[in-house]
């Protein structure tokens, strides 16, 4: 039966690093997964208001389709900035793409952002906002091991009414196969069910990750699609693009960039069992895919089947990772 990994991280994925940088004052941060290497991957939307660079550089259409890291950031659109910190640190490293032998690297750094300008922190810094240093100090710090809640990307993030974060998950399905999650949780929607209590997630939950989930109680009215709506309007969530869940699923198959696009789109069915409502007209929620390609899966018609299973994997990841963002959170 499939469980999760060591540390029920996506780093149990050999070759990935994820690293946090965290502005107290301003309430936000940054969050950075690192690669091995140029690994494979693909990006899907479902939000109606994303952030996101260099999307289009995973399209599976075009030329590159593979990433050198990963950012999720605060701060809507200045967050973006958080990717040029990133890449300036793997450039110096020598880790990008070389045009020819010897040139500079130009590192493929993806970034999503979620909105956390309006969460009581001090956002008056004129024209030098924080996310490139912010970015700079997240892959600096890139490890195995990392903290869940608010931190990096989460520490000024909200789930519907309640704290969002950051989370993450992991599932061993054997013989070498590991898929993981990692996940920046601002939706507008609730991880809760209508007992504010409960999480739409809790028959997901291995080995305690939740604290020991218990089912929804009888008779529970869930007729009610997302919590105190009047409450969301009045902090300003139930507006365009303010609210959002960003994930990056990842694998150890040897993965195409159209496969890795296919990964992504069903983990967003992570995102759904989660979070009610989901990839709603006010969310951004984007999901990153990444394959290590150390694990071949071999030819159709059993790659596709393979390809199911890993998909189905990691959309459970997701959702795991999204109820253990609030579990975590401060």
């Amino acid at each position: 039966m499939p469980r999760p990994g060591a540390r029920n991280l996506i780093t149990d994925i050999p070759g990935l690093r994820v690293g946090h940088a965290t502005d107290e004052r301003a309430r936000t941060g940054v969050t950075v997964l690192l690669c091995a290497a140029d690994w494979v991957a693909g990006i899907d939307v479902r939000g109606g208001g994303p952030g996101i660079r260099e999307s289009e550089t995973l399209a599976p259409e075009n030329l590159v389709g593979k990433a050198h890291a990963i950012v999720l950031a605060g701060g809507s659109v200045f967050g973006l900035a958080a990717a040029d910190g990133v890449a300036s640190v793997l450039c110096a490293q020598g880790v990008g793409l070389h045009l020819r032998p010897g040139s500079l690297a130009i590192p493929i750094a993806p970034c999503a952002v979620l909105h956390d300008l309006a969460n009581g922190g001090d956002k008056d810094w004129g024209r030098m906002p924080p996310y490139r240093d912010l970015g700079i100090a997240a892959a600096a710090a890139a490890a195995v091991d990392f903290a869940l809640g608010s931190e990096g990307a989460g520490r000024g993030a909200q789930a519907g009414l309640r704290k969002g974060g950051v989370g993450s998950a992991s599932l061993d399905l054997g013989e070498g196969l590991i898929v993981g999650a990692l996940v920046a949780v601002n939706s507008v929607g609730s991880v809760f069910m209508p007992d504010g209590k409960t999480y739409w997630a809790w028959a997901f939950e291995l080995d305690g990750e939740l604290g020991g989930a218990a089912p929804p109680g009888a008779g529970m009215d869930l007729s009610n699609p997302i919590a105190d709506d009047s409450r969301l309007a009045e902090l300003g969530r139930l507006q365009a693009g303010a609210n959002t869940t960003l994930g990056v699923v990842a694998c150890t198959a040897d993965l195409s960039t159209a496969e890795c696009k296919r990964i992504a789109m069903m983990a967003h069915d992570g995102i759904a069992r989660a979070v009610r409502p989901a990839h709603t007209p006010f969310d951004g929620d984007t999901v990153f895919a990444l394959a290590s390609g150390g694990l071949p899966l071999g030819r159709p018609p059993l790659r596709a089947a393979q390809i199911a299973r890993i998909g189905s994997a990691a959309a459970d990841c997701v959702s795991r990772a999204i109820a253990r963002a609030v579990h975590h959170a401060r």
